[in-house]
């Protein structure tokens, strides 16, 4: 009898062999993964040592993640090991991404304490597709900048300028942007960012307004958190000669609406989410610093 001849094995003997179960070899035996290499006279499947080598394999290609289609063509010789390999490389990756944002998303979730509502609608900024993205950006900017009356090379960084996650952004990354998606959907956002950008953009064939300097130039904050560092009061005497040093004979009011304006933006909070998006270092937030000079530019216009 073939059952009987020492040269092949029961299914039972190959799942022994392999440590695999019996349901498994006969379901991998019926997708045609590990095929019978002859039937017994009573008609069960026989296998030989070959089949614990081809078990061997499917089992190892299973565990890599290939379905069972995927590795009946690499059985068969319609494709190679390397080819089903790169194409699950790129799966793996797109899952990773996707995993990625999962995971940034439930941790905003957990830090914010969100609602449902609030979750999905995380969820969806979070998952957006680039184009989607670009277009919330580009959205925020037309309301933000269009029609200003400004230097043309200004105008044209203001285009170029782009807001980008990468394709394998970290979780801080996706993290930030659900943020910033948010913030810059934001009407009340938009309109106050307008305002400040009015107050704060030089126009063309004109010196630049008194308070931008406080917005564009890094060195400004500097002066002013090692003023803090020596304990020096807004409200001081010593703290006239800082904004002496810093504005000269500018016009201190047309400076504070500036400072105003930036703060009420949120402005700060906004550079700092476009750095943490783009994956960039962000300078330290600067708001304590803006509002030491609010208070002293107010404490100087008193009488």
């Amino acid at each position: 009898m073939e059952d009987e001849r020492p040269d092949v094995l029961t299914i039972g003997q190959l799942a022994h062999r392999t440590g695999l179960r019996v349901r498994t070899l006969r379901f991998w035996s019926d997708e045609g993964a590990v095929p019978p290499v002859a039937r017994s006279a009573s008609g069960y499947r026989l296998y030989d040592a070959e089949s614990v080598a081809r078990v061997e394999l499917v089992r190892t290609l299973r565990e890599l993640g290939l379905g069972l289609d995927d590795v009946c063509r690499v059985l068969s010789g319609r494709t190679t090991v390397a080819e089903v390999a790169d194409a699950h490389v790129a799966a793996l990756d797109a899952q990773i991404r996707s995993l990625k944002v999962s995971r940034a998303v439930l941790s905003t979730v957990s830090k914010r304490g969100s609602t449902a509502e609030e979750t999905a609608l995380m969820n969806r900024l979070a998952r957006l597709s680039a184009a989607e993205r670009k277009q919330i950006i580009e959205e925020f900017k037309e309301e933000v900048f269009g029609g200003l009356d400004m230097d043309p090379r200004l105008r044209d960084r203001m285009r170029a300028f782009s807001v980008e996650l990468p394709d394998d952004p970290a979780p801080e990354q996706v993290d930030a942007w659900i943020e910033l998606a948010e913030l810059v959907r934001d009407p009340g956002f938009r309109a106050r960012m307008r305002t400040w950008m009015e107050l704060n953009t030089p126009v063309p064939g004109q010196v630049r307004p008194p308070g931008a300097s406080i917005w564009w130039a890094r060195q400004v904050v500097q002066t002013v958190a090692e003023v803090r560092e020596r304990g020096i009061a807004p409200e001081g005497p010593a703290a006239a000669d800082v904004l002496t040093e810093l504005f000269g004979d500018a016009d201190r009011a047309a400076v504070l609406s500036s400072l105003e304006a930036g703060i009420e933006a949120g402005a700060e909070r906004y550079r700092r989410l476009v750095a943490r998006v783009r994956g960039q270092y962000a300078s330290p937030d600067a708001t304590e610093e803006l509002e030491w000079l609010a208070r002293a530019l107010r404490a100087a216009d008193r009488p």
